[in-house]
């Protein structure tokens, strides 16, 4: 419900970048109409036409429909914000992040997805010249916290932000590189998670900028330092009966490690699917940069116990904490693309009832005792997500079409782009 004093209304939603668009209304509406030719746009503001994308049909509008009541407050005095479901002839857009993360969860049903979210930034500072590059702190290091770590107090003000907006940050520390960081949010039901971790980098990125600042989730900002990823850890819970009974299905005393099986066929079908979710959750050129060896960032299609150089880690914890994390993804991909591709991937491996292959027995630092990695770059790994007929499916058609033409586009535009280091490398001899 609309905060008392609050004259202004936030409406949020998720789009196809993993950019938060929306409009400011007036308290009491409960709809308002966009371009659905916005699913077109690349970052570079042009349009990409494929089908029904609306470039070619008079560019008709959408909905964003919301629940009034579903409106909480803001980090900006004056306003509250509310996340918007998308539709067009009154049916959901079925190409929308969250119609496809409400689609994943319930696929699950009956178990009930439960999900903690893992953002890794780096925070910027003017660097004299017009940009930016990251803040200096020579004392930093990681598992550090205090103005040693944030001399300016931006993520102060960044976690005081998040306390006014009623966001559960669960831990806050600084990461192994000068400058960056790792927010961990509280765990909750998949969608609240996802729309919180959405509110979140916005948030984040909203008040760095007031105080001068910049604070990017891209996945490797830079050549010389480490990659930021997205990890989400899920857990399924079985909602029968009564309040007190209902357990995580995950965790089982007497199965293997502890776990239950439909955990281990989750686990299965993350890495079986690892090529083609790709194409979804690392979907920006650089964040192929991240996905190397070496990166602890999930380039193999692997798993290991409390193992951070795998895909996914099976933490140590059980009982209610059981789950698995999935450390593919970095912050270039939208939070509810990011956990529906999590949950997608986990179905199908349910379903499928395999077992996953071996645990891996290497560091993952130099090698890996598994064959299978992601793709070299963005336009490989579309091409995986395109020939994976259980992602499309699952993604829809409609969201596979639209993604891969505007992931397209920006493929070709970076392969006709000139870059510094090539200057650099070549114009002094040829």
């Amino acid at each position: 419900m609309t905060v008392p004093g609050k004259s202004r209304l936030r409406v949020l939603w998720p789009d196809h970048l993993g950019l938060a668009r929306g409009k400011v209304l007036q308290p009491g509406a409960s709809r308002t109409g966009h371009c659905v030719a916005t699913f077109a746009l690349g970052f570079d503001r042009e349009m990409t036409g494929y089908r029904d994308s609306g470039l070619h049909e008079g560019l008709p509008d959408m909905e964003a429909v919301f629940d009034p009541a579903s409106a909480r407050k803001g980090w900006t005095e004056g306003t509250d914000v509310v996340l918007a479901d998308l539709c067009q002839r009154r049916a959901p857009l079925a190409r929308s992040p969250r119609a496809i993360l409400r689609r994943a969860i319930e696929s699950l049903a009956p178990h009930r997805p439960v999900v903690g979210i893992e953002l890794e930034a780096f925070l910027l500072a003017p660097d004299g010249a017009g940009g930016f590059g990251p803040v200096v702190t020579p004392g930093a290091h990681v598992y550090g916290a205090g103005p040693l770590m944030d001399p300016d107090g931006v993520l102060d003000a960044v976690l005081d932000a998040a306390d006014r907006a009623d966001i559960e940050i669960e831990s806050f520390h600084s990461e192994y590189d000068d400058g960056q960081f790792e927010l961990t949010l509280a765990r909750r039901n998949a969608l609240t998670a996802a729309d919180e971790a959405f509110l979140f980098k916005l948030l984040a990125r909203e008040v760095a900028a007031s105080r001068g600042a910049r604070l990017t989730f891209l996945g490797k900002p830079f050549s010389d330092r480490g990659g930021s990823g997205l990890h989400v850890n899920l857990s399924l819970w079985d909602d029968a009966g009564e309040a007190e009974a209902r357990r995580n299905a995950f965790d089982d005393p007497k199965g293997r490690d502890g776990l239950a099986p439909i955990a281990w066929r989750a686990l299965a079908g993350l890495l079986r699917h690892h090529r083609g979710l790709a194409g979804v959750v690392a979907p920006t050129v650089n964040a192929y940069r991240r996905l190397r060896p070496g990166q602890m960032s999930g380039y193999w299609a692997n798993w290991g116990h409390d193992h951070r150089g795998c895909a996914v880690r099976v933490p140590l914890d059980r009982g209610p904490g059981a789950r698995i994390e999935h450390r593919l993804a970095d912050g270039g991909c939208g939070p509810h693309l990011a956990v529906a591709a999590t949950l997608i991937a986990a179905r199908l491996g349910i379903e499928r009832g395999e077992d996953p292959p071996p645990e891996e027995t290497e560091d993952c630092l130099g090698s890996s005792s598994c064959e299978v990695a992601v793709a070299d770059d963005l336009a490989r790994a579309l091409d995986d997500l395109e020939t994976d007929p259980a992602l499309v499916a699952a993604f829809g058609p409609d969201f596979v079409r639209m993604h891969t033409a505007v992931k397209r586009a920006e493929w070709e535009r970076y392969r006709a782009h000139t870059s510094d280091w090539e200057i650099a490398e070549y114009l002094p001899y040829l």
